[in-house]
């Protein structure tokens, strides 16, 4: 892997790129999450999986973009310091401007994916949806781990909320926290923001043209709202889609390699980007 700084659309923007020692073809644009405000790309979620595709043939280009602000209560339960930062849309254009990057870099044969997980699963929605209402490139194919695509998400079914009901420590993700993680994002309130900053709330017109999606959610997330919602708007759209739960797991279990589930989601999306270039078609 190699660290390289680009001359991005609001400054120096760092990516990561990982490449194979045995190139299958594809290139996946990966972005982490961390509520818009926190995560790194040394964190697992970026580097243990970027690792994991990479070692799958799969070129990856980690983007380190630019965060929100981490509010004083934010910080003070991750015991660390009140830190400024930015709103929408730069870590959006950023997103949007490595894939562009990476499609005209050589790194890979291609086609080229975008993906992310959770609050990074929405910039990669929001440039996927972004690129693929302009002259593009589209991507191959969306890659989104437990997203969050909504700022006001509906309420959990009768199953999944006695389930969070009996698991405290997963239910993080109620409608204040969402809200607020979303209006400190956007730097106002979310009846403002539009398709690209929260993708859950494009409609099925909007959709159409959106690229072909993997998704995969945790079993016990209250985000698994936002994630379905969405998947229901783009079958609705006409967009090929393929969405399951990993069984057994809260929000971010790919920050959590030790776990099965992680790298029982990483085959499953490596799968299906390797089966975005036609020389891999054949292969499971």
């Amino acid at each position: 892997m190699n660290d390289q700084v680009l001359d991005g659309p609001h400054g120096p923007l760092r990516v990561r790129v990982y490449t194979p020692s045995a190139p299958a073809g594809p290139g996946l644009v990966w972005v982490h999450g961390g509520g818009f405000a926190a995560g790194e790309i040394d964190m697992p979620e970026a580097d243990w999986v970027a690792e994991r595709f990479a070692e799958r043939g799969i070129a990856v280009v980690s983007v380190d973009y630019a965060l929100a602000p981490l509010p004083r209560t934010r910080a003070a339960a991750a015991g660390a310091p009140e830190r400024a930062g930015v709103h929408y849309p730069v870590a959006s254009d950023e997103v949007e401007f490595a894939f562009r990057w990476a499609v005209e870099s050589g790194l890979a044969r291609g086609p080229w994916s975008l993906g992310g997980a959770s609050a990074g699963g929405n910039l990669a929605t929001g440039a996927a949806l972004r690129l693929s209402h302009g002259t593009g490139p589209v991507p191959a194919l969306a890659v989104l781990a437990y997203p969050t695509l909504h700022a006001v998400q509906g309420a959990p079914d009768a199953a999944l909320r006695a389930a969070l009901d009996s698991d405290p420590d997963a239910d993080v993700f109620g409608p204040e926290p969402v809200r607020g993680m979303y209006e400190n994002y956007l730097g106002g309130p979310i009846e403002d923001a539009d398709i690209y900053a929260v993708p859950g709330t494009a409609s099925v017109a909007e959709l159409r043209g959106f690229p072909a999606t993997i998704m995969i959610t945790g079993e016990v997330d209250e985000l698994r709202v936002s994630g379905e919602a969405f998947a229901a708007a783009l079958r609705d759209a006409g967009v090929d889609l393929d969405i399951s739960i990993e069984p057994g797991t809260r929000h971010g279990h790919l920050n959590q390699p030790e776990l099965a589930a992680a790298t029982a989601s990483i085959d499953r999306f490596a799968a299906r980007i390797l089966a975005t270039s036609p020389e891999n078609k054949e292969q499971p």
